[in-house]
């Protein structure tokens, strides 16, 4: 009696852990509108931040070149200026049309 009674709480127990997460309601994520338009904007971000990025490290080059040319400082610095605006430019044409 004893073993059966073993093995029927043991059953039991196997039941209650496989039955478990059958029932517990699994989160659902719904794609609405909404969400891609937000998917749109984060991809647009990412796109404009790259662009930027992207200025600053051209930037850089222009000034050193600038520079490795003989070129004074306040040129070298309106040079470097020029190239980031522009690409500040190209990223907000980016973040804004898109």
């Amino acid at each position: 009696m004893n073993r059966k009674i073993c093995f029927q709480v043991g059953t039991l127990a196997l039941a209650f852990a496989t039955a478990g997460p059958l029932i517990w309601p699994s989160p659902a994520y719904s794609e609405t509108a909404g969400m891609e338009r937000r998917d749109d904007r984060r991809d647009d971000r990412q796109e404009a931040q790259d662009i930027r990025q992207k200025g600053r490290d051209v930037s850089r080059e222009t000034k050193e070149q600038c520079r490795d040319a003989s070129g004074s400082g306040p040129e070298c610095r309106k040079a470097k200026r020029n190239v980031k605006q522009k690409a500040r430019k190209s990223a907000r044409d980016v973040k804004i049309n898109d």
